[in-house]
């Protein structure tokens, strides 16, 4: 027989977007228990997500006094950013350093970097953690939600915040789809050891053949992002000896042996059907609700928003059971909403890193005329990231 516990709210997920949960949930003085699949001592390997923007800073601010500051302090925030096309300067502005002690517009740091200041918080707020509880099972009725682990233990609560990824077994056990579109290309993702302070992007990059290539920096390092064709054989830039044969035209030689991870992806927009259960008892957030692309950063920054919007359902939920299921309700459309806009502005941003003939002419001809027209270099720095709106 299972053993059995009970909670008045769980998070599955300990990655930055089950933490935040967490400590959104704490700031409303809930008790809540974090169930993660992977041991304690797991290891995160490469930046991953590596923006935290202002608002996602000033949500965290919200739920943890001082945690948006300490990241912020922690990250880079760098001061210059460059465009480039074909090689030729089309766009550049720097900024002067902040002053006071306001949030930076940005906070560049490895994910896991993130997660630290996430958990050491969580741990000061006293919320508990079952490490290697990964959920093979998930019912949720009218009075509540059940989660079963693979170790077969049974855990009850009023409410869940799914926030276990894109693969997210909470979402699979209670059959809610995802709907949207996976592009067709890859990108190589690169860390790099060391010290380059600025943010630079490249259209068709003279020295790899016109691939598109962003220079991104982090605290400790600097992200490479190298747009592969459809038919570029992996060997040939994916793997870590491809890497040091193509990275020294992007950054210089000298730096081969100081490649930390490679990785690949490839552009998914994805959507929930729901963002809540038909119950209303289990809340969907981060991966386990959408996947974006990681141009513009969306991925984490509106998981966040998602984490705490639905710490504030579950709140107003339990402090008002007669309304409980409007405040989910407010929650899962809202977020929803948020997700789709954010899987267009995606979109929108794809079709610039990913031209078709009238977009790349457009492209080619704004280059050209950059230097008459300012404002043209402007659109060719802003145009891959897509129209930005709130998380």
């Amino acid at each position: 027989m299972a053993d059995h516990f009970h909670t008045p709210v769980l998070v599955v997920g300990a990655g930055p977007v089950g933490l935040t949960a967490a400590l959104a949930l704490r700031a409303h003085g809930m008790p809540v228990t974090v169930l993660e699949a992977d041991p304690e001592d797991r290891v995160r390997p490469g930046s991953r997500a590596l923006f935290v923007h202002r608002e996602s800073l000033r949500l965290l601010e919200r739920a943890s006094p001082g945690l948006g500051a300490s990241i912020a302090r922690h990250g880079v925030t760098w001061r210059t950013r460059r465009t480039l096309y074909r090689g030729r300067q089309v766009y550049a502005r720097s900024w002067p350093p902040p002053v006071g002690g306001a949030l930076p517009p940005f906070a560049s740091l490895r994910q896991v970097e993130t997660e630290r200041f996430l958990f050491d918080a969580c741990a000061k707020a006293g919320v508990r953690f079952e490490w290697g509880a990964a959920v093979s099972g998930a019912t949720a009725t009218a009075s509540g939600v059940t989660l079963t682990t693979s170790d077969c233990r049974e855990w009850t609560a009023g409410y869940a915040i799914a926030a276990d990824g894109a693969r997210s077994a909470v979402r699979r056990a209670l059959a809610i789809p995802m709907s949207g579109t996976r592009s067709a290309g890859r990108h190589v993702v690169v860390d790099v050891a060391g010290d380059l302070s600025e943010r630079v992007f490249h259209y068709e990059h003279p020295g790899l053949g016109g691939r598109t290539v962003l220079r991104v920096p982090f605290t400790g390092g600097f992200q490479v992002d190298l747009q592969c064709r459809d038919d570029d054989p992996p060997e040939a830039y994916d793997t870590a000896d491809a890497v040091r044969r193509w990275l020294p035209a992007v950054i210089g030689d000298g730096h081969g042996d100081r490649v930390l991870w490679v990785s690949t992806y490839r552009f998914l927009q994805v959507v929930a059907d729901s963002f809540a259960d038909p119950a209303r008892r289990v809340l969907l957030v981060g991966e386990a609700a959408h996947l974006f692309p990681p141009f513009g950063a969306r991925g984490m920054n509106s998981g966040i928003a998602d984490a705490v919007a639905a710490a504030d359902a579950i709140a107003a939920a339990l402090a008002n059971p007669g309304r409980a299921p409007w405040a989910v309700d407010l929650f899962a459309t809202t977020r929803r909403a948020a997700a789709v806009s954010n899987s267009a502005a995606a979109g929108r941003a794809l079709a610039h890193l990913r031209p078709g003939p009238a977009m790349r002419a457009r492209q080619r001809a704004a280059a050209a005329l950059t230097p008459l027209l300012p404002r043209l270099g402007s659109w060719l720095e802003h145009a891959p990231y897509g129209p930005r709106h709130p998380y």
